[in-house]
């Protein structure tokens, strides 16, 4: 049996759900010769779903350029989404005392389908360039929020979530097999935290926990990071009691909050 397209499980939803994934994967504005280029659907069919979503205003539609983009309707609704589904508003000032307390980049994670998504973010006294921003999505082997929560799911979760994973080697420090994988785990979660060792991003490191509710599930994780060129492991490591503070009181504020699966 064939399996069923996203537009076939959700008829005309679902069709014009595969189209706003079309847009926003270009990252820019387009024209709809360029979605055409790479939709399946016929041309009046696709033409009709763009129309449709513009007067929706879930895509803008800029006349004089004559290109598409995700719609302001769609902001607004991600910001709802946002708020129900993610730590941040919880954690917001656990993670400003942090940011207080440290000099550091403070990061705020959480699991979305396998991989790490930064819900939210606190630059140091010097910011540095780093991939990692708000909304923005990572592997979970190679980065510290991702290792820290991956070390205390449970092991058919953990299983599940490794096998998701790339294992893409992003430096000569990134751990590439599963194998290798599972060790570090064991040694995160006996000794509590997790380290990104230059293994996402040179020159980037970092310490992180896992934020766990009363029953020990893993809701997010919490990272300090800098740089080699600023900071040594030693100096980072003075950070762990108030970073484990930091999770701890996210932790318990979390008690009633809904867990959106991983």
């Amino acid at each position: 049996m064939t399996a069923e397209s996203p537009s076939q499980k959700g008829g005309t939803v679902g069709k014009a759900m595969e189209v706003l994934d079309c847009v926003a994967r270009f990252g820019q504005p387009v024209r709809f010769s360029q979605i055409l280029e790479v939709s399946h659907f016929p041309k009046p069919t696709l033409y009709r779903l763009v129309r449709t979503l513009a007067d929706l205003g879930m895509l803008d539609h800029d006349a004089d350029k004559d290109t598409y983009m995700p719609g302001r309707r769609l902001l607004k609704l991600a910001h709802v989404a946002w708020a129900q589904f993610s730590l941040a508003s919880i954690a917001r000032p656990h993670i400003d005392r942090l940011g207080q307390q440290v000099s550091e980049t403070i990061h705020l994670a959480q699991l979305d389908q396998g991989q790490v998504l930064y819900v939210d973010k606190r630059n140091g006294r010097d910011p540095v360039e780093m991939y990692s921003q708000a909304g923005k999505v990572g592997p979970t082997y190679c980065t510290g929020v991702g290792k820290a929560m991956l070390a205390f799911l449970t092991p058919e979760e953990q299983e599940r979530v490794i096998a998701l994973q790339s294992f893409h080697r992003f430096t000569p420090h990134t751990l590439v097999t599963p194998e290798a994988l599972r060790a570090r785990l064991e040694t995160i979660r006996a000794q509590g935290y997790a380290l990104d060792e230059e293994e996402h991003e040179t020159g980037i490191i970092c310490i992180a926990m896992p934020v766990l509710n009363g029953s020990g599930r893993v809701l997010g994780s919490v990272s300090i990071t800098d740089t080699v060129l600023r900071t040594t492991w030693a100096a980072l490591k003075e950070k762990l009691p108030l970073l484990r503070e930091t999770v701890e009181r996210i932790g318990h504020d979390a008690q009633d909050w809904h867990y959106p699966g991983i």
